[in-house]
């Protein structure tokens, strides 16, 4: 029997659940006909779409 490693999973962000980037279109449109986008992460994970867990244990005691 070979043992089996298993990481501790890591805690989804409350705030985008897991979604941290996203892509918003300004309304612009560029010469191509495409429109102008910009990259917007989260801001309570920064992008990581986990947080570590001593943010997670603040946030429920707050």
């Amino acid at each position: 029997m070979m043992p089996q490693t298993s990481h501790a999973p890591g805690r989804i962000c409350p705030a985008c659940d897991g979604f941290a980037q996203a892509v918003i279109a300004t309304g612009t449109r560029l010469r191509d006909g495409s429109r102008h986008t910009i990259p917007v992460n989260c801001p309570t994970c920064r992008g990581l779409g986990i947080i570590v867990r001593p943010l997670a244990t603040a946030a429920r005691t707050a």
